[in-house]
């Protein structure tokens, strides 16, 4: 398999900062709304989390002499993105805000696979596999503790 090229590489990596962006928005909005005080450390400290992943790709980008993404996705497509989770959560009980932070993983694990499955530079791959390696543990983290509020309800 031939290396891609940096075109190629450039829009793989601001497909993720989008998707990062997409996970950062979508945690600050759980911690907003979530009721528990330990859930809403913890999504703070994810969306922290999606910033700086967001930010370790856009200094790939500019490096490659591209363009970085810096906004979170404009797709209307609600159950692929977090975009517009707001009017989803609020309101809602914590299992609830649960399920959508899970949903936006789901998305999350799906960018990073489809980006994994391409041939990357060794470099960028590397980054792209730890960065997928914590959207892993967050997905396993996030339906762990879904899974917790639906057995306490």
């Amino acid at each position: 398999m031939n290396a891609i090229d940096s075109k190629e590489v450039i829009s793989t990596l601001n497909d993720l900062i989008e998707t990062s962006k997409d996970g950062e928005e979508g945690f600050r909005t759980c911690a907003e709304d979530i009721k528990r005080p330990e859930l809403k450390n913890l999504f703070s400290e994810r969306a922290a989390e999606c910033a700086k992943a967001a930010q370790e790709l856009q200094a790939i980008v500019i490096r490659l002499g591209g363009d970085p993404e810096d906004s979170t996705s404009v797709s209307g497509d609600l159950h692929r993105r977090w975009v517009d989770l707001k009017s989803l959560v609020t309101g809602k009980d914590d299992e609830a805000i649960l399920n959508e932070c899970e949903r936006g993983e789901d998305v999350a694990k799906r960018s990073y696979r489809k980006a994994l499955d391409k041939a990357l530079p060794e470099d960028i791959r590397q980054v792209v596999q730890r960065q997928y390696d914590g959207v892993l543990r967050n997905h396993d983290q996030v339906k762990m503790l879904r899974d917790a509020e639906r057995a306490r309800s």
